[in-house]
């Protein structure tokens, strides 16, 4: 197997004109291509500048789990820490985790955080959804997002190898005319919900609020987690 770096979109391009298979960490596919067979090309990004960016409103797609610091906001950070072992946060990848994984660990602060994704194809690149980039698994090179006034995160206990924890991701953005706005996402079993209502300073009508979007049908420890997380950033910014 060729393994192909490029250093520009132009070159990145070429290479998936030419068939490269794109890769991260190769910790999601390694075991298949031990199975099925190893492509005949595959492309790594982890040299190209456009997909290693670390900064408080974007992170890149070959950004290594553990390469996930400071910079960036907690929610963000608090899930990368707590995916996999050591060894496997050194190999995975951003766009491996988003993109790739079935757990997707890195959607639900994604989706709090209102990110988009940009997308590289034969064409060039672009901006796309994350529910676009899950569903079609493009080559994504990227994501960026508003810096939030606040931000949370929550990841059940679980077993190896066991059913997927619950992880409940919150943040407080600030909106339009002085107003803010309250996003929360839910990983509940192998589903993913993010909604977002406003944020008043009353911690009920908020979540008065969240029970009248596709999260109040969570079951009891779910709806529980969203109440703690909640009153958790809520009450960090209600002097703001």
């Amino acid at each position: 197997m060729l393994l192909r770096l490029p250093t520009s979109l132009s070159e990145a391009q070429r290479c998936l004109a030419e068939g490269a298979v794109p890769v991260g960490g190769a910790t999601l596919v390694w075991a298949q291509w031990q199975r099925d067979g190893f492509p005949e090309q595959a492309m790594s990004l982890r040299r190209l500048p456009e997909a290693t960016v670390v900064d408080g409103e974007a992170l890149g797609a070959a950004v290594l789990l553990h390469q996930i610091d400071h910079r960036v906001p907690e929610v963000l950070r608090r899930a990368a820490a707590s995916i996999g072992t050591g060894a496997v946060r050194r190999t995975a990848t951003v766009g491996g985790n988003i993109v790739g994984s079935a757990l997707r660990c890195l959607l639900p602060p994604a989706l709090v955080l209102d990110a988009r994704a940009t997308v590289l194809d034969r064409d060039g690149t672009y901006e796309a959804d994350l529910a676009e980039v899950v569903a079609k698994r493009p080559l994504m090179l990227g994501i960026r997002w508003r810096r939030p006034l606040t931000s949370a995160y929550y990841k059940a206990p679980g077993d190896a190898g066991g059913p997927p924890p619950l992880v409940v991701a919150t943040a407080v953005h600030a909106g339009q005319n002085g107003g803010r706005r309250l996003f929360v996402a839910v990983r509940d079993g192998d589903e993913v919900v993010g909604e977002s209502v406003p944020a008043p300073a009353d911690t009920g009508q908020a979540l008065d609020a969240l029970d009248g979007t596709a999260l109040g049908g969570l079951p009891g420890e779910a709806r529980e987690a969203v109440r703690r997380q909640v009153t958790d950033v809520l009450g960090r910014t209600a002097g703001d």
